[in-house]
């Protein structure tokens, strides 16, 4: 069993330390990266200075870009079940004309 890290990672002028696996070390460290950008694009684009309402805007950014992702994942999986169904429907229609099933 791996050793859990112990890391210290700064969100908006704090440091907070986590305990982590050492495979999810590099996933956290380049959240921290997009989390400080877009903190810092957000202050100087809609000059906000409470990092709290910063984080919240953040986190809003973050959360619906995930969403984002899932109605698109949804509606490619939809996409692909009908084609499925489409080319099986196909399928079914050639054997049955060459009488193999």
């Amino acid at each position: 069993m791996e050793e859990k890290l112990k890391i210290k990672v700064s969100i908006a002028d704090r440091v907070y330390p986590l305990t982590v696996q050492p495979e999810q070390e590099e996933g956290i460290r380049a959240a921290i990266k997009k989390i400080e950008a877009m903190t810092l694009q957000l202050e100087e684009n809609f000059a906000m200075r409470d990092k709290q309402d910063v984080l919240a805007f953040c986190a809003l950014q973050f959360a619906s870009q995930v969403e984002q992702n899932r109605i698109q994942n949804e509606e490619g999986l939809e996409d692909s079940k009908e084609k499925l169904i489409e080319f099986n429907n196909s399928l079914d229609n050639i054997l049955l004309k060459y009488h193999i099933k």
